[in-house]
């Protein structure tokens, strides 16, 4: 015959605390004291005590589950290398704790309609919003969810009260003036969407790092962060602007497209056209040349995302986070 379990009652009487300060302690939540969990613990063991995810989720009223809804609905999502590291970045931190997540692609109705069922049904503890656009309607369907939401990125309209980012002005804005220190002086920009913070943010940091020097800021071409677009946007700042001699690219992906473009032309990088990318995605360095970028810690804005939401549903209160952008200096400029 199998032993009986303990009750959750019997631990909170056995640590002379309340049921309530159990649960908190086997759900690592923040404000009990050292004195509380180290008698919760002592408990826990003397009793042999084992909980469940169901006895947990019924103690705390929780469902044991987050969602990660992403503001895109192309199955080619999970080729592209940016949302790889985020993706992984979230697991390492979800594999940590005995939560679920639930991937939503959330750009269709259909999509949209999912997070509303989950939300309205109490399916999830807390949301992490990805790859916002402005105006988004995901914001607003996960603020009437009345569940912890946390940002990667901010979105265009207004920062949130929970976010993760990167430096992507300051990013940007160091990687042109690192261009106009090597004496190039007919600098362009293949930007990222406009809809959304991250591609105006960086079109920012390249109009203010021009303007500082002294040099035009006209020399532009509008993507979507995607290679083709990247390709797109060289070959039309290469017929526009025949003197261009460097470019800044949004990201590393358009820059391989960009250097596509530049190779069919017959312009030698970095001699011709230097090209610089954002974000330093693990094909950077193998580009042809290989490629200087502005490296973001792309798996480190999952993880800080993913800790910020627990640490929300564990009832803390963190604060907005930014993280650092470095300039890496490869073949390409």
């Amino acid at each position: 015959m199998s032993k009986r379990q303990p009750t959750l009652d019997e631990v909170a009487l056995r640590a002379g605390v309340s049921r309530g300060t159990v649960s908190r302690v086997m759900n690592n939540a923040a404000h009990v004291s050292k004195k509380a969990r180290q008698a919760v613990e002592r408990a826990v063991e003397e009793l042999g005590y084992v909980p469940s995810a169901a006895a947990r989720s019924l103690a705390t009223q929780r469902r044991g589950a987050v969602v990660l809804a992403i503001s895109s609905d192309d199955p080619a999502l999970f080729a592209n290398l940016f949302f790889a590291e985020v993706i992984t970045g979230v697991n390492a931190v979800i594999e940590e704790t005995d939560l679920e997540l639930l991937l939503v692609l959330a750009a269709s109705e259909r999509g949209r309609s999912r997070l509303t069922r989950i939300l309205q049904s109490r399916g999830a503890d807390g949301v992490m919003l990805l790859a916002l656009r402005e105006n988004d309607p995901l914001t607003k369907i996960a603020e009437e969810g009345h569940v912890p939401v946390v940002h990667g990125g901010r979105p265009l309209e207004k920062a949130p009260q929970w976010y993760v980012d990167a430096d992507n002005r300051g990013g940007a804005r160091q990687a042109v003036e690192y261009l106009i220190s090597t004496g190039r002086q007919h600098i362009g920009t293949i930007t990222g969407s406009l809809d959304m913070h991250v591609g105006v943010s960086r079109h920012l940091g390249f109009r203010e790092a021009v303007a500082l020097a002294g040099l035009s800021d006209r020399r532009v071409a509008h993507g979507d962060f995607s290679e083709e677009s990247g390709a797109a946007g060289m070959a039309r700042l290469l017929d526009e602007h025949p003197d261009l001699d460097a470019v800044f690219v949004a990201s590393d992906a358009m820059a391989a497209g960009a250097l596509t473009v530049l190779r069919e032309r017959g312009r030698a990088v970095p001699d011709d056209i230097a090209v610089v990318g954002f974000n330093d995605i693990v094909t950077a360095q193998h580009t042809q040349p290989a490629l200087t970028t502005v490296r973001q810690p792309i798996e480190a804005l999952g993880r800080e995302m993913t800790r910020m939401l627990v640490r929300l549903i564990n009832g803390e209160q963190p604060t907005p986070l930014i993280l650092p952008t470095e300039l890496v200096i490869r073949n390409s400029a």
